[in-house]
Protein backbone atom coordinates (compact mmCIF):
# COMPACT_ATOMS: atom_id res chain seq x y z
CA UNK A 1 0.00 0.00 0.00
CA UNK A 2 2.85 2.36 0.80
CA UNK A 3 4.25 1.77 -2.70
CA UNK A 4 0.96 2.92 -4.24
CA UNK A 5 0.96 6.06 -2.09
CA UNK A 6 4.55 6.75 -3.12
CA UNK A 7 3.74 6.42 -6.82
CA UNK A 8 0.71 8.70 -6.54
CA UNK A 9 1.97 11.26 -4.05
CA UNK A 10 5.77 11.40 -4.14
CA UNK A 11 7.10 14.43 -5.91
CA UNK A 12 10.14 16.60 -5.75
CA UNK A 13 11.50 19.03 -8.26
CA UNK A 14 15.01 18.69 -6.81
CA UNK A 15 15.65 21.68 -4.58
CA UNK A 16 13.71 24.40 -2.76
CA UNK A 17 13.84 26.89 -5.63
CA UNK A 18 12.61 24.33 -8.16
CA UNK A 19 9.83 23.24 -5.81
CA UNK A 20 8.81 26.87 -5.31
CA UNK A 21 8.80 27.32 -9.10
CA UNK A 22 6.63 24.21 -9.42
CA UNK A 23 4.18 25.64 -6.87
CA UNK A 24 3.91 28.93 -8.78
CA UNK A 25 3.63 27.10 -12.12
CA UNK A 26 0.84 24.77 -11.03
CA UNK A 27 -1.15 27.49 -9.23
CA UNK A 28 -1.01 29.93 -12.15
CA UNK A 29 -1.80 27.17 -14.66
CA UNK A 30 -4.79 25.94 -12.65
CA UNK A 31 -6.14 29.45 -11.98
CA UNK A 32 -6.00 30.26 -15.70
CA UNK A 33 -7.75 27.02 -16.66
CA UNK A 34 -10.47 27.60 -14.06
CA UNK A 35 -10.90 31.31 -14.88
CA UNK A 36 -10.95 31.01 -18.68
CA UNK A 37 -12.53 27.58 -19.25
CA UNK A 38 -14.04 26.44 -15.95
CA UNK A 39 -16.33 29.37 -15.31
CA UNK A 40 -17.81 29.03 -18.81
CA UNK A 41 -19.21 25.64 -17.79
CA UNK A 42 -21.64 27.49 -15.52
CA UNK A 43 -22.12 30.81 -17.28
CA UNK A 44 -20.92 31.23 -20.84
CA UNK A 45 -20.88 34.34 -23.00
CA UNK A 46 -24.68 34.69 -23.21
CA UNK A 47 -25.36 33.74 -19.60
CA UNK A 48 -25.95 30.06 -20.46
CA UNK A 49 -23.60 27.19 -19.60
CA UNK A 50 -21.10 26.45 -22.35
CA UNK A 51 -22.08 23.68 -24.75
CA UNK A 52 -19.12 21.29 -24.68
CA UNK A 53 -18.21 19.52 -27.95
CA UNK A 54 -19.05 15.83 -27.76
CA UNK A 55 -16.89 14.04 -30.36
CA UNK A 56 -17.40 10.58 -28.83
CA UNK A 57 -21.19 10.93 -28.52
CA UNK A 58 -21.30 10.28 -24.77
CA UNK A 59 -24.58 11.01 -23.04
CA UNK A 60 -24.76 14.79 -22.71
CA UNK A 61 -24.73 14.80 -18.88
CA UNK A 62 -21.62 12.59 -18.76
CA UNK A 63 -19.83 14.65 -21.40
CA UNK A 64 -20.66 17.92 -19.61
CA UNK A 65 -19.72 16.37 -16.25
CA UNK A 66 -16.29 15.24 -17.42
CA UNK A 67 -15.54 18.64 -18.94
CA UNK A 68 -16.84 20.47 -15.85
CA UNK A 69 -14.74 18.29 -13.54
CA UNK A 70 -11.65 18.75 -15.72
CA UNK A 71 -12.00 22.54 -15.82
CA UNK A 72 -13.33 23.30 -12.31
CA UNK A 73 -12.65 20.61 -9.69
CA UNK A 74 -9.32 19.42 -11.06
CA UNK A 75 -7.81 22.94 -11.09
CA UNK A 76 -8.77 23.38 -7.43
CA UNK A 77 -7.08 20.10 -6.57
CA UNK A 78 -4.01 21.16 -8.57
CA UNK A 79 -3.83 24.45 -6.67
CA UNK A 80 -3.88 22.54 -3.39
CA UNK A 81 -1.57 19.85 -4.71
CA UNK A 82 -4.09 17.25 -3.56
CA UNK A 83 -4.06 13.92 -5.44
CA UNK A 84 -2.58 15.95 -8.24
CA UNK A 85 -1.63 13.16 -10.63
CA UNK A 86 -5.08 11.57 -10.44
CA UNK A 87 -6.91 14.90 -10.59
CA UNK A 88 -5.29 16.04 -13.82
CA UNK A 89 -5.97 12.90 -15.83
CA UNK A 90 -9.43 14.14 -16.95
CA UNK A 91 -7.91 17.52 -17.79
CA UNK A 92 -5.22 15.90 -19.93
CA UNK A 93 -7.93 13.84 -21.64
CA UNK A 94 -10.18 16.81 -22.35
CA UNK A 95 -7.38 19.04 -23.64
CA UNK A 96 -5.88 16.24 -25.75
CA UNK A 97 -9.28 15.52 -27.31
CA UNK A 98 -9.59 19.26 -27.94
CA UNK A 99 -6.27 19.28 -29.75
CA UNK A 100 -6.39 15.98 -31.64
CA UNK A 101 -10.11 15.81 -32.39
CA UNK A 102 -12.23 18.93 -31.87
CA UNK A 103 -9.75 21.45 -33.31
CA UNK A 104 -7.90 19.13 -35.74
CA UNK A 105 -8.99 21.14 -38.78
CA UNK A 106 -8.52 24.55 -37.19
CA UNK A 107 -5.52 26.76 -37.91
CA UNK A 108 -2.47 26.32 -35.66
CA UNK A 109 -3.21 29.63 -33.91
CA UNK A 110 -6.43 28.16 -32.53
CA UNK A 111 -5.10 24.66 -31.85
CA UNK A 112 -2.23 25.88 -29.72
CA UNK A 113 -4.39 26.48 -26.64
CA UNK A 114 -5.34 22.83 -26.02
CA UNK A 115 -1.85 21.82 -27.15
CA UNK A 116 -0.18 24.03 -24.53
CA UNK A 117 -2.58 22.95 -21.76
CA UNK A 118 -1.95 19.28 -22.63
CA UNK A 119 1.82 19.72 -22.53
CA UNK A 120 1.73 21.67 -19.25
CA UNK A 121 -0.48 19.14 -17.51
CA UNK A 122 1.58 16.25 -18.86
CA UNK A 123 4.66 17.89 -17.34
CA UNK A 124 2.82 18.29 -14.04
CA UNK A 125 1.71 14.64 -14.23
CA UNK A 126 5.29 13.44 -14.75
CA UNK A 127 7.03 15.67 -12.21
CA UNK A 128 4.18 15.93 -9.72
CA UNK A 129 3.18 18.98 -7.69
CA UNK A 130 6.49 19.34 -5.85
CA UNK A 131 7.16 19.37 -2.15
CA UNK A 132 4.95 22.41 -1.45
CA UNK A 133 1.74 20.42 -1.79
CA UNK A 134 -0.80 18.44 0.19
CA UNK A 135 0.41 15.34 -1.66
CA UNK A 136 3.80 15.74 -0.01
CA UNK A 137 2.21 16.32 3.39
CA UNK A 138 -0.02 13.25 3.01
CA UNK A 139 2.88 11.08 1.91
CA UNK A 140 5.02 12.11 4.87
CA UNK A 141 2.10 11.51 7.24
CA UNK A 142 1.08 8.14 5.78
CA UNK A 143 4.58 6.70 5.57
CA UNK A 144 5.68 7.53 9.14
Amino acid sequence: MNDLFKILLESTAGNSLNNLAMLVFRVLLAVELFRVHGLKKFKGNNGQPEEVPNPFHFPKAINQGIAAFADTVAPMMVILGLFTRLAILPTIGVTAVGYFWVHRNDPAERRDIPYMYTLCFLLLFIIGPGTYSLDNYLLSTLTK
